[in-house]
C-alpha cells in the first residue's frame, strides 16, 4: 500500500472517531447550555480561529510540503532547519497575539457582536492560541514525513479529554449565567488541546532523528533562506486561510447587525445563529473528516510527484481523492436530507434548525470537493491563486448575507443562502484553476451513475420513513434502520455501477478481500 493511501486511511479512521466524539461533544454542549449558549460559543469561536490563523502563518502546509521534499532527498539537516525556523516563528507570534486577544475582548464583545456576554468566552479561549500554534508545527513535520499516526492519535486524545471535561465544566459554571457556561465549554477545549500537544511532544521526542534544542538559535539565525522558502508557500496559504478566518470572524458581526436591521432582537438572533452554526452546520460538515484526511495526505503526495514532474500521478491522485469525496459526500447528503428532522431530534432534543439542512445539504457536495482541490493547488505552488479564489468567495458570501439577512422575508435563511453561494463559488474557482495547471479528465458517466445511486437510495429512505415504519416507533431506532437501508442500497449501487473498484476495495484492512468479491470491476 502506498504512503498516500496508508496515510489517508489512518487519518480517515481517526477522523471518523474524532467526528463521532465531536458530535458527542456538541450534543453535550447543546443539552447543557441550549441554543443561546451555543450561539455565544459560536460567536466567540471564529475570533479564536482568526487569531490562530495569524499565529500559524500558513506554516503547517508549508512544513508538510518542504519536509516531504527534503525527505525525498534524504536531507535531515534541512528538515531540522525547517522545524526550528517554524517553531521560532509561531512562538514569537503567539507571544504577540494571545495578549492582544485578551485585551481586545471587551471591545469585540460590546461593540461588534451586539451581545456583551461573548466577553467571557473570548477570554477563556485565549490560552488555546499558543498551544495550537506549536502543535500544528509538529503535525506538519509528521505529515511531511507521511507519518499520519501522531496527528491522528492527537485528534482523538483532544476530543476525549474535551468530552470528559465539558459536562463537568458547563454544569459547574451554569449557575453563574449562560455566558459562564459557554466560557466553561471553551476552557474544556483549551485543556483538550493541551493534552494533544503533550502527546505530540512526547511522540516527537521518541521518534526524532535530531535534537531540536542543540544549536537552536544558530539554526534560527542562519535560517533566512529556509524562512523565505517556507513563506513562498505559507503566505499565500495563510492568505487563503486568513480570508476564510476573517470572513468567519465578520460573519457573526454581519449576521447580528443584519438581523437587527430586519427587526430581530439580539437574544433571538443569537439563538438563530446558534441553531444554524451550532446545530445544523456540524451535521452538514460531517464528511469533512474525509476531505480533511484526503487533503492532508494530498499535499505531500502531490508535492513529491510534482518534484519528479510526474503529471500522470498527480492527476491519478486527484481523481482518487475527488471520486472518494463525491461518493462519501453523496451518501451524507442523502441521509441528512431524508432524516434532517429526526437527526436533530435525536442529537439535540429539538428539530429546530432542520430546515437549514434541507436547504443547504444538496449544495454541500461542492464543499466536500473544496478541500482536495485547495490541497492540490497548494502542492502545485498555486497557493496564491487559491488565496484569490477564497477572497472572491468571502466577499461575495459576506455581501449576500448582508443583503438577504437584512430583509425580513429572508432573515436567518439569508445567512444560510450566503454561506452556500460563497461555498459553491470558491469550489468552482478552485476547479477552474486546477484545470489550467494540469490535464484532467471529467468522467461525466460516473457522476451520472452516482446521482442515480443518490436518488434511488434517497427514495428508499423517504418510502421507509413515510409508508413503512410506524410513526410511533422510537425516533433513534427509526434513524438507525433507515440510515442502514440507505447505506446498504447506496453501496450496492456503487458496486453495480463500478464506482468502487476491486483493486481499491482489496486494500481495505480486514474486510477488503470479502468486499472485493462483490465488485464488478
Amino acid at each position: 500500500m502506498s504512503k498516500f493511501l496508508k496515510g489517508t486511511m489512518i487519518l480517515l479512521a481517526a477522523g471518523l472517531v474524532t467526528r463521532v466524539l465531536g458530535f458527542i461533544n456538541r450534543i453535550v454542549i447543546a443539552r447543557s447550555i441550549g441554543e443561546e449558549g451555543v450561539g455565544l460559543y459560536m460567536m466567540a469561536f471564529p475570533t479564536m480561529i482568526l487569531v490562530v490563523t495569524i499565529t500559524q502563518l500558513g506554516l503547517p502546509v508549508a512544513i508538510s510540503k518542504n519536509v516531504a521534499e527534503a525527505e525525498a532527498r534524504g536531507d535531515t539537516a534541512k528538515i531540522k532547519k525547517i522545524l526550528v525556523v517554524s517553531l521560532a516563528t509561531t512562538i514569537s507570534l503567539s507571544v504577540i497575539f494571545t495578549p492582544a486577544l485578551i485585551l481586545l475582548a471587551p471591545l469585540l464583545s460590546e461593540t461588534l457582536f451586539t451581545d456583551n456576554r461573548t466577553h467571557l468566552p473570548l477570554m477563556a479561549i485565549a490560552p488555546i492560541v499558543p498551544i495550537i500554534a506549536i502543535s500544528s508545527v509538529i503535525r506538519g513535520y509528521f505529515q511531511g514525513r507521511q507519518n499520519m499516526k501522531p496527528a491522528a492519535y492527537s485528534q482523538v486524545i483532544e476530543q476525549i479529554v474535551r468530552i470528559s471535561l465539558i459536562a463537568l465544566m458547563t454544569k459547574a459554571f451554569l449557575p453563574y449565567g449562560i455566558e459562564y457556561a459557554a466560557a466553561g465549554a471553551m476552557l474544556a477545549a483549551v485543556i483538550g488541546e493541551l493534552a494533544s500537544l503533550i502527546y505530540l511532544l512526547t511522540t516527537f521526542k521518541l521518534k526524532k532523528k535530531f535534537r531540536v534544542r542543540k544549536q537552536f538559535f544558530k539554526y534560527v539565525q542562519s535560517g533566512k533562506s529556509t524562512f523565505n522558502e517556507l513563506m513562498t508557500v505559507a503566505l499565500p496559504t495563510t492568505g487563503s486561510r486568513m480570508i476564510g478566518s476573517v470572513a468567519w470572524f465578520f460573519e457573526p458581526i454581519v449576521v447580528s447587525q443584519s438581523l437587527s436591521i430586519a427587526g430581530v432582537a439580539a437574544i433571538t438572533a443569537t439563538k438563530q445563529y446558534g441553531a444554524l452554526t451550532g446545530f445544523a452546520m456540524p451535521l452538514l460538515m460531517l464528511p469533512s473528516f474525509i476531505t480533511y484526511s484526503l487533503s492532508t495526505s494530498l499535499v505531500p503526495a502531490i508535492s513529491e510527484a510534482n518534484s519528479k514532474n510526474n503529471m500522470s500521478l498527480i492527476e491519478y491522485r486527484l481523481q482518487q481523492a475527488l471520486r472518494f469525496a463525491f461518493i462519501t459526500g453523496g451518501l451524507a447528503v442523502v441521509v441528512l436530507y431524508v432524516l434532517s428532522d429526526q437527526l436533530m431530534e435525536v442529537m439535540y432534543g429539538s428539530s429546530r434548525g432542520s430546515h437549514f439542512i434541507k436547504l443547504m445539504a444538496p449544495f454541500f457536495l461542492f464543499y466536500y470537493y473544496q478541500g482536495p482541490l485547495q490541497a492540490t493547488l497548494q502542492a502545485l505552488n498555486l497557493a496564491r491563486a487559491a488565496m484569490i479564489n477564497s477572497l472572491i468567495g468571502a466577499i461575495v458570501k459576506t455581501a449576500v448575507i448582508f443583503l438577504l439577512a437584512s430583509q425580513p422575508a429572508f432573515g436567518i435563511n439569508g445567512v444560510a443562502m450566503g454561506i452556500l453561494v460563497g461555498t459553491v463559488l470558491v469550489t468552482m474557482l478552485h476547479f477552474a484553476t486546477v484545470l489550467k495547471a494540469i490535464s484532467f479528465t471529467f468522467y461525466v458517466r460516473d457522476y451520472l451513475k452516482a446521482f442515480v445511486a443518490m436518488g434511488l437510495s434517497g427514495g428508499l429512505g423517504f418510502w421507509l420513513l413515510s409508508e413503512i415504519l410506524p410513526q410511533t416507533m422510537n425516533t433513534a431506532i427509526r434513524v438507525i434502520l433507515i440510515s442502514a437501508a440507505i447505506v446498504a442500497l447506496y453501496l450496492l449501487l456503487l458496486l453495480i455501477f463500478g464506482l468502487i473498484k476491486k483493486n481499491e476495495l482489496i486494500r481495505i484492512p480486514l474486510v477488503g478481500k470479502l468486499l472485493s468479491k462483490f465488485a464488478f470491476r
